[in-house]
């Protein structure tokens, strides 16, 4: 049996790669399981944090810029740290988290010029140090995550090809440089394909 007790545990990649759906089975599987958790998504989780993602994902916000969006973001998790996933871990929960601080490493570095080290700076600050023990990143081209969108894409979906495609470089480099804290996924697979390799991690993370 899988002993995450007091694990934090996320899930992140571009748009369309299959976070939600793989958060949702693996949250489905441990909890047969009869293992305690908390499933959150990022940003959001608290009423303080859904009103930001409401701000942050409004095509309508266009003139946001890059260290605003930052910002908000760590604002959300600081919320959602306090309220909702310290509290959780403390219990001995396991946490499963639809993106964090990962996805701000890939989607806003290099905007308006921040660098990796300032965006990890602001981060330790909002989540109070505690950092994932285990980030899944799903891995698929761009091409193929951007045609699952729905038609009605948020402010960041919109964003041309090109940024999107810089985004998953930042992602693979994260994991290259993390390799004990990140493992990489092929997502361009069927979902329980992709669920049965999140196990097989899961159970060689925990042994």
């Amino acid at each position: 049996m899988l002993d995450l007790r007091g694990k934090f545990i996320v899930f992140d990649g571009n748009e369309g790669c299959g976070k939600s759906t793989q958060a949702k089975l693996l949250h489905a599987a441990l909890e047969k399981s009869g293992i305690d958790l908390l499933a959150v998504r990022d940003p959001g989780a608290t009423r303080i944090g859904e009103m930001i993602r409401a701000i942050l994902l409004d095509p309508v916000n266009a003139e946001m810029s890059m260290r605003c969006e930052m910002l908000l973001y760590m604002a959300s998790r600081a919320q959602m740290m306090r309220q909702v996933i310290l509290p959780a871990l403390e219990a001995g929960k396991c946490v499963i988290s639809d993106r964090f601080v990962s996805s701000t490493l890939a989607y806003q570095l290099g905007g308006d010029g921040l660098t990796a080290d300032e965006i990890r700076g602001v981060a330790e600050v909002a989540i109070a140090g505690r950092w994932p023990d285990l980030t899944i990143l799903l891995d698929m081209p761009v091409e193929k995550s951007s045609a699952r969108l729905k038609r009605d894409r948020d402010r960041i979906e919109q964003r041309p090809i090109e940024y999107h495609q810089r985004v998953r470089e930042n992602y693979l480099r994260q994991a290259a440089h993390d390799p004990q804290k990140f493992r990489v996924i092929a997502a361009d697979r069927q979902p329980d394909a992709v669920h049965a390799d999140v196990m097989k991690i899961l159970s060689s993370f925990t042994r």
